[in-house]
C-alpha cells in the first residue's frame, strides 16, 4: 500500500499547471509525493521529481515501482541545480517551499519544536545543523538570524539566552531550544511563540532563500515559452522573492 501525503492548494495547483497528455513536468519538491501523483493522473505526461532530502526519494521510488514506471524519475538533489538537471524544455514546473510535513512529523529530523529530538534540521542530510549554529555563532550573528529569517522582534533577547545558557549546557535538543524561548517571549500568540525561531534556524541551515532565488532564475532556461510557474510559498520571505521575479520577468501573473 502507498501512502499519499496530500499537500497544500493541490485543486488549484493542478487547476493553473493543467497537464497534458505527452507532456514532460518538473516536481521541484517532491516531498510525500502528492503534487508528482496529482500531475501524473490528471494526464498521461511524464514528471521529473526532484528532492534534496534522501528519505522522500526512497519514499519515491515505491510510487515510481509500484505505479507510475517510466513516466516517473527521480533525482536526489536540490532544486536550485534544475538547469543541470533538466535537459530539455518543459511544460510545467512545480515548487511548493513549504517544510515537508514528514519532516516535521519525524522527531530525529529536529525540525519540530512541538517532539524532542536532535536539533539538526537539514533537509539533505549533511552539512552545518541547527546545534552547530546554536552552540558556536556569536549572539550578534544569532540575532540577526533570528531577526532576519524569522521576523522575531525578541531575537536579541533569545539570543542573548542562548549564549548564556550553552555554557553551562550546550544545545542538543529541539525541547531544549524550545523551551528557552518559551521561557523568554511571552507574547501570547496563535501560534507556539518558538515557531518564528525555529523557521529562521531551518531557512538559515539550509539556504532556503539563496536556493529559491536560484531555481527561480534558472527556470527561465528549462520553461518552454507557454509553459506554467505554480509557486506555493508559507510566509513572506518566500512570497516577496516569488512575487518579485514575477514582476521582473515576462509571466503572465494568474493569482494574485
Amino acid at each position: 500500500m502507498i501512502f499519499m501525503h496530500v499537500p497544500v492548494l493541490l485543486r488549484e495547483m493542478l487547476q493553473y499547471l493543467s497537464p497534458k497528455d505527452d507532456g514532460l513536468y518538473v516536481d521541484g519538491t517532491f516531498g510525500g509525493g502528492g503534487y508528482t501523483s496529482a500531475i501524473l493522473d490528471a494526464a498521461h505526461c511524464r514528471v521529473i521529481s526532484i528532492d534534496r532530502d534522501p528519505d522522500a526519494i526512497i519514499r519515491g521510488q515505491k510510487l515510481k515501482s509500484e505505479k507510475y514506471g517510466d513516466r516517473l524519475t527521480l533525482i536526489q538533489s536540490s532544486f536550485c541545480d534544475i538547469d543541470q538537471i533538466i535537459v530539455e524544455p518543459v511544460d510545467g514546473l512545480v515548487l511548493d517551499f513549504g517544510v515537508s510535513s514528514f519532516q516535521l512529523d519525524e522527531a530525529d529530523r529536529g525540525f519540530s519544536f512541538m517532539r524532542d529530538g536532535p536539533l539538526d534540521m537539514r533537509m539533505s542530510k549533511d552539512g552545518l545543523t541547527a546545534a552547530e549554529v546554536v552552540n558556536t555563532y556569536s549572539e550578534k550573528d544569532l540575532a540577526d538570524i533570528i531577526f532576519h529569517y524569522g521576523d522575531e522582534p525578541f531575537s536579541r533577547a533569545i539570543a542573548r539566552a542562548i549564549v548564556q545558557d550553552r555554557v553551562a549546557q550546550p544545545f542538543a535538543t529541539t525541547l531544549q531550544l524550545a523551551s528557552l524561548i518559551r521561557r523568554i517571549v511571552k507574547r501570547k500568540d496563535s501560534i507556539d511563540v518558538a515557531t518564528k525561531t525555529f523557521q529562521a534556524l531551518r531557512i538559515f541551515v539550509n539556504n532556503e532563500l539563496i536556493e529559491i532565488r536560484d531555481v527561480l532564475r534558472k527556470s527561465l532556461k528549462i520553461l518552454k515559452s507557454n509553459a506554467c510557474l505554480v509557486g506555493v510559498t508559507f510566509h513572506s520571505l518566500e512570497d516577496r522573492l516569488l512575487k518579485r521575479f514575477l514582476l521582473d520577468n515576462p509571466f503572465q501573473i494568474l493569482t494574485k
